[in-house]
């Protein structure tokens, strides 16, 4: 799936490169940009820790005491199992565990995941549409691609010494203050 934070055409831009590399190079830093801006962005999800199923409802057990999924509401959700991933209308939820019906599945114990799937409710801002968002992402696919072709041309670390490795700790530092209004809380912490 195509990067929209970045673009491929936003990316070639700023560096002029035109045409010079394959689409898939490109386009490959674009993404790795729009998923390392997306693990600091605070979205309506959950962690998903074990799973049980009976007949055709299926039921997620969910890592908070979240109340912010409810009866009606659209989840998505990834990285599970098979028969659990996928869009589905929640038909009972208690704030642990949220209930759906999922065709066919087949009939299942309690019992943990690993690693912890993801559930996703109804978001009500698109990252996308924001022009900070679009920036950041951009600022860290040139900073990708710079490391890429140029290995020796690194960043400045805290200290004004120039730093051979330009992804290090300091990659989120240099956009912060463009994304600082929608980083999720539990993203700060360490």
């Amino acid at each position: 799936m195509p990067a929209t934070y970045v673009t491929e055409a936003e990316l070639r831009s700023a560096l002029g490169i035109g045409n010079l590399y394959s689409s898939a190079v490109v386009e490959e830093c674009c993404q790795a940009a729009e998923n390392i801006v997306k693990s600091k962005l605070w979205f309506n999800t959950q962690s998903v820790y074990a799973i049980e199923a009976t007949g055709t409802t299926g039921r997620i057990y969910i890592f908070e005491n979240a109340k912010q999924f409810i009866v009606g509401d659209t989840i998505t959700v990834e990285n599970v199992r098979q028969h659990y991933n996928g869009t589905h209308t929640i038909t009972n939820a208690n704030g642990i565990w949220l209930e759906f019906v999922q065709g066919s599945i087949t009939t299942r114990a309690y019992h943990a995941i690993a690693p912890w799937g993801r559930v996703y409710g109804t978001q009500a801002i698109d990252y996308s549409t924001l022009a900070e968002v679009n920036e950041a992402s951009l600022m860290i696919a040139v900073d990708i691609w710079q490391a890429r072709q140029a290995s020796n041309a690194g960043g400045i670390s805290p200290d004004f010494q120039p730093s051979p490795y330009r992804m290090g700790n300091t990659l989120m530092a240099r956009v912060r203050g463009l994304l600082a209004d929608h980083l999720a809380p539990g993203g700060q912490v360490g």
